[in-house]
């Protein structure tokens, strides 16, 4: 699906992570903390079950802005991110993008993203992309 994206668009996507998921990062990554493996070290902690990486659930930014929207071509130059609230497996998130500025000249795009608890409506991460697409901007 080819979407157009001009200023103030915005894009949704539904997304959720699994244990296997998150025993992977962990595994590609070698960030094996137990707060994200361990249940029962998990649950001494503020958060009383294990949580998802926020690089892992942050990582939806990366999949969409460089598949869907803008999508292929894609050159990633900036990512800042605010990690709100922690992330768990097997829940619903969506993620909300919003192109905030373009730069025909320079044919870079600031885009927010938002990934929301899909049940609470809570934001859990918060980031600001910075992306040049030659065809799109």
């Amino acid at each position: 699906m080819a979407i157009e994206p001009t200023l103030h668009s915005t894009f949704t996507h539904a997304f959720r992570f699994t244990q296997a998921d998150v025993e992977a990062f962990a595994q590609v990554t070698g960030d094996n903390n137990p707060l994200h493996l361990d249940a029962a070290y998990a649950a001494t902690t503020p958060f009383k079950r294990p949580i998802i990486h926020g690089m892992l659930g942050a990582s939806v930014f990366t999949k969409v802005l460089g598949t869907e929207f803008p999508g292929f071509g894609s050159v990633y130059l900036k990512q800042t991110l605010d990690f709100l609230r922690p992330m768990f497996v097997d829940t619903d998130y969506e993620v909300v993008f919003t192109i905030m500025s373009i730069n025909p000249d320079k044919h870079t795009a600031e885009i927010q993203g938002e990934v929301f608890d899909a049940a609470t409506r809570k934001v859990c991460t918060r980031g600001l992309a910075t992306l040049m697409h030659r065809e799109k901007f």
